[in-house]
């Protein structure tokens, strides 16, 4: 049986924590979607806009959570005022019948190649399986996206195969996603 919490978790470990997401998180994921390669790799707009972070932040992350749709949280490395935003990890496209759900993620230019993905991504696949108890989690990454697909390895999860023109990009050409996933019968925590 999966189960929803009551509010938005704090995760941590180390100096790598997991928080919910607050007003003061607008600028740094507007200034953070003005990188390419975010929007590349992710379903983020091309032509990020202040409105679309506020929007974020304000009206779909809650709402996401009360419908119970999204669990998103955001990843900051270190502590108190000298904590620097990382980017927004997430639980999505849940599947409750099968007690699977999607983590998706992405990580500011400046915080890329020093392990913060893959502690936050322990961490939240770690709360999925003891605490909302699924017994599969699943990402899917753009089939470009090395350093993702290196990440989702690091953290444990194993590359299940390549699902052909499964993203319709802007300019309408599909794009190759591969699929990983871990059980919670190989998850041997953090």
């Amino acid at each position: 049986m999966i189960w929803w919490p009551t509010e938005v978790p704090t995760l941590s470990h180390g100096l790598i924590t997991l928080r919910p997401s607050r007003e003061s998180d607008i600028q740094s994921i507007y200034q953070a979607c003005q990188d390419p390669l975010i929007p590349k790799f992710t379903t983020v707009p091309a032509n990020y806009t202040m409105a679309h972070a506020e929007f974020f932040i304000r009206e779909k992350a809650p709402q996401s959570f009360l419908n119970q749709s999204e669990l998103l949280l955001i990843m900051e490395k270190g502590v108190g005022e000298d904590a620097k935003f990382v980017g927004p990890i997430s639980f999505h496209s849940f599947d409750i019948a099968n007690e699977s759900a999607e983590i998706g993620y992405w990580i500011t230019q400046e915080m890329r190649g020093m392990g913060i993905g893959k502690i936050a991504c322990q961490l939240l696949t770690d709360y999925g399986f003891t605490t909302m108890g699924y017994k599969r989690i699943q990402a899917h990454v753009n089939i470009d996206n090395i350093a993702s697909r290196k990440l989702l390895l690091a953290s444990g999860y194993t590359l299940e195969g390549v699902i052909r023109s499964k993203v319709k990009e802007d300019d309408g050409r599909f794009t190759d996603m591969a699929l990983f996933s871990i059980l919670n019968d190989d998850w041997t925590g953090l």
